[in-house]
């Protein structure tokens, strides 16, 4: 694989075109320390939402694949040459994962760039650094989680102590490719386990890539694999083995509800699933700033596209502000426009597939033809580039009733809805399946905390949208899901509790 190398990260579009042009793409599968085509030799071709045109031919891996992964890995957690490192010799290693990735910063930002459309100024600034992140604090957190001692008899010692589990398969999705596989790969391997990721087929590149990163980092053969494939191939085939003994799976929430049924068909393998959201943004009146508010209001809904599974995609607004803040969004908004996504100028980016993208345009013919007033975007752009863009899209007078309020898009689409008093705010944001996520803009402290607190959502921001960094859990309420990422709630996933019990005579 030809790796580009350069001094300067590219400050416009045609420097990281250039980029591009150096890279030799690498579509092949990772097991046990070395890349392979799949079994039976099938690919699948994956192209680039910015253009249409074809990147490369990945691995499409299948039954027989997962189960040499699996096989690779199990090997290596019973040999140890992982899980019975110290702490501390995990955690010098994974530090230096880190440091390669940030290394290699403009290389795989360009590659996710490329892989699912996001803008190239997300995907290096927000991307890398997260997955670096992610990974660097996780092993720093390794060696200092100590076990428990029971309140025992005086004659008696009982210790509690964490066990890695041993076999790992992550399934992650494609809208934050390598951030959700730091979230799950990096306390899995921190706590001695070995791994299996299994990327989208919309954005497998950057895993691939992770891969060979690790290898180069110090961690053994057979602890880290990469299988591109499919859902219904790989990744079932994958939660279905008898001898994967943790599954964790960030995706829709009916993917979710079909990974427990596996789990439960093949051998109860514990199962942590961050599924789908349609998050809540309240504005109230009395908000310090309606200003900023409604800056990030149209962060939260055009940020990557809206491919976000904590977008805030339901605002709702004190009826006494309604119409002013519509105004207010729309302004902002015209900051966030679709573009090249190799334009560091760029805001939005490309839909990650043709799929996704009939599907957002659906879900706007839906809304008008449910009743609800279209009042910015709503068209499909730059159609004259090959590639996939849609305007960030305004609908007013919605309601809970209706599909594009109540259904997760994973697009740009807003549904404005008015409410008049807290109780009412409380009682229509919490009218979902979901509950990942919410933002409550007030100046009144009373107000902040007794919607947060009545809110059912497992992160909830209060007078700013999407926050908090790896010291507190990720995760949902609801049908969003039991997954908790980050934190050191993490290893809790990841590890088993073993009670050893001494009865001194």
């Amino acid at each position: 694989m030809k790796h580009p190398e350069h001094s300067t990260t590219p400050t416009d579009l045609a420097g990281w075109q250039a980029l591009a042009g150096q890279l030799t793409l690498e579509g092949r599968a990772y097991v046990n320390g070395a890349r392979q085509w799949a079994d039976n030799g099938e690919t699948f071709a994956c192209i680039s939402p910015v253009d249409g045109r074809e990147l490369t031919q990945v691995a499409s891996c299948g039954q027989a694949d997962a189960d040499l992964a699996v096989t690779a890995a199990r090997d290596a957690f019973e040999r140890g040459v992982w899980s019975r490192l110290a702490p501390t010799r995990r955690k010098a290693i994974l530090i230096r994962f880190a440091d390669l990735i940030e290394a290699h910063g403009d290389e795989l930002a360009l590659l996710e760039t490329l892989d699912m459309g996001k803008p190239i100024a997300h995907a290096r600034s927000v991307d890398v650094p997260a997955t670096a992140r992610a990974i660097r604090w996780t092993a720093e957190a390794i060696d200092k989680v100590y076990g428990e001692l029971a309140p025992t008899p005086h004659n008696q010692i009982g210790m509690i102590t964490r066990e890695a589990m041993g076999v790992v398969a992550a399934i992650v999705p494609w809208n934050f490719p390598m951030i959700m596989a730091s979230w799950k790969i990096a306390p899995a391997l921190a706590t001695g386990n070995s791994v299996i990721l299994k990327p989208s087929e919309k954005s497998p590149l950057t895993a691939i890539r992770l891969a060979a990163l690790a290898t180069e980092a110090g961690i053994p053969a057979g602890v880290f694999n990469v299988l591109p494939g499919f859902g219904h191939t790989v990744g079932k085939a994958l939660a279905l083995h008898m001898d994967v003994d943790c599954l964790v799976f960030t995706g829709s929430t009916n993917v979710a509800k079909q990974l427990m049924i596996y789990a439960g068909q093949s051998n109860m393998k514990r199962v942590w699933l961050e599924a789908g959201g349609k998050s809540p943004n309240i504005v109230f009146a009395d908000a310090p700033d309606l200003k900023k508010a409604a800056a990030e209001a149209a962060s939260a809904i055009a940020f990557n596209q809206g491919e976000v599974c904590t977008a805030g995609s339901r605002l709702l607004v004190e009826e006494s502000i309604r119409s002013e803040f519509i105004g207010l969004i729309r302004e902002a908004l015209k900051t966030w426009r679709p573009g090249h996504p190799l334009d560091p100028t760029t805001t939005c980016g490309a839909i990650v597939d043709q799929a996704q993208l009939d599907r957002i345009i659906e879900y706007i013919g839906i809304g008008q033809s449910e009743g609800a007033t279209l009042v910015e975007g709503g068209q499909r752009v730059m159609e004259n580039t090959g590639g996939l863009f849609v305007q960030p899209t305004v609908f007013d007078g919605v309601n809970n009733r209706m599909r594009i309020a109540s259904e997760e898009i994973f697009g740009p689409v807003l549904s404005v809805i008015g409410f008049t008093t807290a109780e009412e705010a409380i009682t229509i944001a919490n009218d979902s399946i979901y509950g990942l996520a919410a933002a409550v803009w007030t100046s009144n402290l009373n107000t902040a905390h007794t919607v947060a607190k009545a809110l059912r959502a497992g992160s909830v921001w209060i007078n700013h949208y999407d926050g908090g960094d790896m010291t507190a859990p990720f995760g949902g309420f609801k049908q969003s899901g039991n997954g908790r990422d980050k934190s050191l709630h993490a290893f809790d996933k990841y590890t088993e509790l073993k009670a050893t019990w001494l009865v001194l005579e």
